[in-house]
């Protein structure tokens, strides 16, 4: 990788998402909480989620991942509040699909996954990329088949 790709893969944009993670910490009492780990790089994601009327209703996550990581935990919990668990599902599609070069970028709210656009070259981070996102999908299902 040269200097110029690290520095278009860790643009401004990504650092400064990473540095402001919405929803960072723990809810007290949530519905269902999951964590994920990348096997390949080591992050960690825990998110834990309340789930009212079939949509977002608290969010909190522990975010422990690389630079691309935290910004993706960033840009799922800023588009998923209030969210359904089918609009979440939809993201994560795209985003999966997106990072193998077989989509455009997730739909609202979820369209800030742009700014991960050029880590599609750089299979080894899409794991941590996925984390937030599918953790969150996972909770939310718990949730709802919980209180079914």
């Amino acid at each position: 990788m040269s200097d110029s790709d690290l520095i278009k893969l860790y643009s401004t944009r990504i650092l400064a998402l990473a540095a402001d993670i919405p929803h960072l910490g723990r809810l007290d009492a949530p519905d269902a909480s999951v964590t994920r780990r990348s096997p390949l790089c080591g992050s960690s994601v825990t998110v834990d989620v309340a789930v009212t009327d079939g949509r977002l209703s608290a969010l909190g996550q522990d975010v422990k991942a690389c630079a691309l990581g935290q910004a993706a935990a960033a840009v799922t919990a800023a588009g998923a509040e209030g969210a359904t668990l089918e609009t979440v599902q939809r993201g994560r599609d795209q985003l999966k699909a997106m990072l193998k070069g077989k989509g455009g970028v997730p739909d609202a709210p979820f369209d800030g996954f742009e700014v991960l656009s050029p880590a599609v070259e750089y299979k080894n981070r899409h794991a941590s990329i996925l984390l937030s996102i599918e953790a969150m999908a996972e909770a939310m299902a718990a949730a709802q088949t919980e209180s079914a």
